[in-house]
């Protein structure tokens, strides 16, 4: 069950720092409103392929939803009652890229005095 919850919580956080609504997410991953509503209500039980589907309209790679995430405790259980939240502050953005290996080593260095300045 905590992997769906991260799964949810991952899309949850997707579309709320996208902008985007479910209905966007319906319309640009092929998913019903009413799935997209139950799964993220915690209610559905999507197949790797819907995740796939989700996972291609939000633009992220299908492992970054999956992934643990960095809420406070008991953000998850906020976000299952439609409350949305976002773990990036103002000013911040998350973002996935294909990067060369010397590119990923100063990216990872900007992430870590990133991560500082927000728990600051």
């Amino acid at each position: 069950m905590l992997e769906y919850l991260i799964f949810l919580t991952n899309v949850l956080q997707c579309l709320e720092e996208q902008g985007k609504s479910k209905h966007d997410l319906s319309r640009d991953s092929g998913v019903s409103v009413s799935f997209i509503s139950d799964l993220t209500t915690g209610q559905g039980n999507p197949s790797l392929k819907v995740m796939a589907k989700i996972a291609a309209a939000l633009d992220v790679p299908l492992a970054f939803l999956l992934e643990r995430c960095d809420l406070p405790p008991g953000a998850q259980e906020l976000l299952a009652e439609h409350k949305p939240l976002s773990s990036v502050p103002q000013g911040f953005q998350r973002v996935s890229l294909v990067l060369t290996d010397y590119q990923a080593f100063v990216a990872r260095k900007w992430a870590q005095d990133a991560r500082k300045m927000m728990h600051r």
